[in-house]
């Protein structure tokens, strides 16, 4: 067996960052941004008129002075002529400054009568006006890489980006092995139960921006896994989930290798997660996962998900965080053990039961505890290492 960190080198080396595409912004987000973006205008392009009112020229803003208003401007109707001593431009928020203005008078604090208007007792001091590129100039850089956000996507906007470079999705290809399993809501015979973990790998590795192809179910038998490797033709990444112990019935490594696979290791010193299998196929890295449903979720946080940003270009690390014990918890043993925990009141709580089958304790777990290979006993209000759960 080898450990969590060298599993993880070596499967990193399985993967590459992947190529760009052009993608309308209007799809762009949650997508990867695949190199630097300058901005091709400035924002506001002009300066604006902060709020309604009247622009003048500077200087000429006393209590009691009077105006004439000599026109008009509107959000993407400028006021076209100079505005002159003693002029002023009726004016609201987003419009143009008019030439030779630099000042503009909310509305408050003037009284209209006909084409002049005259300033009140208190002027706010304004000066009420949005310089040009107050926001940002052009050529200002937005950085890669970085998941684009909604945020990011009208700032790119702004900028004036219809298009944008993004990171290809990788394609992963999941497949599920197991004489004993069927698809949800099929009927059930005697000895056979639903594959469900393919699908929460699926959903997993969506929400991080993968394509995740679910292959159909395999059979624990030669031909069939053959099959299934065939279909994943294509894909950047091959999980497979089940077979990839040293049973009888374990047919991922032998099977894989008869396909081409180049062995990177076999067996990882961690709980759960133990019979991990890696290697490079043709095309395409190969991890097999186990077979229990939380042991292949939780390998997909620590292993697989790293994978995945690496391939987005993204740091590909595991991020953890330290919270204190809500309770004690036993001594860990030889593996490094991620145990499934609960926070509460800023505390982490591990729950007491941690078999590897029971995916109802992971749906209601928050977060993974860390414990390193040979971790003593921890009272309550220790501080551990949690790595947090994906929705």
């Amino acid at each position: 067996m080898i450990s969590v960190a060298e599993a993880t080198a070596r499967l990193l080396a399985l993967v590459a960052p992947l190529p760009s595409e052009i993608v309308p912004l209007r799809t762009a987000a949650t997508r990867v941004l695949a190199r630097d973006l300058c901005a091709r205008v400035a924002q506001p392009p002009f300066a604006a008129s902060a709020m309604d009112g009247y622009a003048v020229i500077p200087g000429e803003v006393t209590a009691g002075e009077r105006f004439r208003v000599v026109g008009e401007a509107a959000a993407g109707h400028p006021f076209s002529g100079r505005v002159g001593p003693g002029e002023a431009v009726r004016i609201f928020t987003g419009a143009p400054l008019p030439g030779g203005c630099s000042r503009v008078i909310i509305q408050e604090d003037a009284a209209l009568d006909g084409d002049r208007i005259t300033l009140g007792p208190r002027i706010d001091p304004g000066p009420y006006v949005r310089a040009a590129g107050g926001d940002f100039a052009a050529g200002a850089t937005v950085s890669a890489p970085r998941r684009l956000g909604s945020r990011d996507i009208a700032l790119l906007a702004a900028m004036g980006h219809a298009e944008v470079p993004v990171v290809c999705r990788p394609q992963i290809a999941i497949l599920m092995t197991g004489d004993e399993l069927r698809p949800p809501g099929a009927p059930l015979s005697p000895g056979q139960i639903t594959a469900s973990n393919g699908y929460g790998l699926a959903a997993m590795l969506e929400a991080e921006g993968a394509r995740a192809r679910l292959l159909p179910i395999a059979a624990d038998r030669a031909g069939s896994l053959r099959h299934g490797f065939e279909l994943a033709a294509g894909a950047d990444l091959i999980v497979t989930i089940g077979g990839a112990s040293v049973g009888d019935h374990d047919l991922i490594a032998p099977v894989a290798a008869d396909a081409g696979m180049t062995l990177s290791f076999h067996n990882v010193a961690m709980r759960p997660g133990k019979p991990l299998i890696a290697g490079r196929m043709p095309g395409a890295g190969l991890v097999g996962l186990p077979g229990n449903p939380v042991s292949a979720m939780v390998c997909g946080v620590i292993f697989i998900l790293p994978m995945l940003r690496l391939m987005l270009g993204l740091e590909p690390r595991v991020a953890s965080r330290w919270l204190p014990l809500a309770a004690g918890v036993a001594a860990n043993g030889d593996r490094r053990h991620y145990m499934r925990a609960t926070i509460e009141d800023g505390a982490v709580r591990v729950c007491a039961r941690q078999d590897s089958s029971l995916l109802s304790v992971l749906a209601q777990a928050d977060v993974l505890v860390v414990r390193p290979p040979g971790d003593g006993a921890r009272g309550a209000g220790d501080r551990v290492e949690v790595v947090d759960l994906p929705p």
